[in-house]
């Protein structure tokens, strides 16, 4: 979740952020319906609107055969990138942003654009969906748009490579859900990237605990069904998903993972109150934490007294990005 969802009334817990979710449902199930083959779907997307916002951010608005409609990509550029030439190439930094985020979100709530070491890096900061979750919707075995995975890492990835000088050398990493996104993206598609952060992601899918919370949600939106099924029924597919089952694909790559305790702390403001969302994320993350140690994942953990918001993002940022830069070099 993201400043901008917080900050229109206060404090959200996590039944508030269940219901502003649950009532987008009707719009983003529309057209929902996924695939799992992200890296399969033909190199179809074009970009058809580019805007530059600031002299380094660029704005790229491309119509998405995966997404069945236009998507929103923000690009912070590295030195010299105006000028580069058909052979030139940076290293890439995937930027994820959380739910009811947008393309904006890390430009808005974080000091990215003035950080010296990614002045040799592209950083590229996609749209994802109110809660499209990173992951080519199930749709009851449907499948079809919207497809964020094949978007992100087929799609626009092509389109990067080809007309914007990214390179082969990648790093993700995400708040919140983005977080999640991150993780399983470097999960699911070993190779693509070199290493990965998240900062406060719901990142065990299956833990007991997560599930129930689902189910308790289904029951106001069947229709979220959609997004890779019932956690119980299709079980298998939640696996294929959950960054916990995964962990052994991480192995090659090093792993950041953060997340505060809920309890207000000193990136808050004076009369924070508890936030229910990180507390819970909190135990998903030690949950993880635990099992890519046991799996022999080089993971680096930061867990910390703090809340579900912007301010401990942008810190846990700057704390993994010596190592997610150094893995891109």
């Amino acid at each position: 979740m993201t400043r901008s969802l917080r900050s229109r009334g206060g404090r959200r817990t996590l039944p508030l952020l269940l219901a502003a979710l649950l009532a987008a449902l009707p719009a983003l199930c529309a057209g929902a319906g996924l695939g799992s083959a992200a890296l399969a779907a033909p190199a179809r997307a074009h970009v058809i609107d580019e805007q530059r916002v600031r002299p380094r951010v660029v704005d790229l608005t491309l119509r998405s055969p995966a997404l069945g409609k236009t998507a929103k990509v923000r690009l912070l550029t590295p030195d010299r990138w105006e000028r580069r030439g058909p052979q030139d190439r940076w290293p890439v930094l995937y930027l994820l942003h959380g739910l009811g985020g947008s393309h904006k979100t890390w430009t808005q709530d974080s000091d990215v654009e003035r950080l010296a070491a990614l002045r040799e890096v592209l950083v590229v900061m996609p749209e994802a969906g109110f809660a499209g979750y990173y992951t080519d919707w199930w749709n009851k075995g449907a499948y079809g748009p919207p497809a964020w995975e094949t978007f992100h890492l087929t799609e626009l990835r092509r389109v990067l490579e080809r007309h914007y000088g990214a390179g082969e050398r990648r790093a993700v990493a995400g708040l919140s859900m983005g977080g999640y996104g991150a993780l399983a993206y470097a999960a699911r598609h070993p190779g693509l990237f070199r290493a990965v952060a998240s900062y406060s992601g719901p990142v065990h899918l299956l833990h007991p605990e997560h599930v129930r919370r689902w189910r308790v949600a289904f029951e106001e939106a069947p229709e979220y069904r959609g997004l890779w099924g019932d956690p119980v029924a299709q079980r298998a597919i939640w696996r294929r998903h959950d960054p916990y089952a995964l962990a052994h694909r991480l192995r090659p790559v090093p792993v950041f993972l953060s997340c505060g305790d809920g309890r207000p702390g000193p990136l808050d403001k004076a009369g924070a109150e508890a936030d229910e969302i990180e507390t819970f994320d909190r135990v998903l993350n030690r949950s993880l934490a635990g099992r890519l140690k046991r799996a022999g994942v080089r993971v680096t953990t930061h867990f910390y007294r703090g809340t579900h918001s912007p301010a401990y993002w942008e810190r846990e940022l700057h704390r993994s990005l010596p190592m997610l830069l150094s893995a891109v070099r």
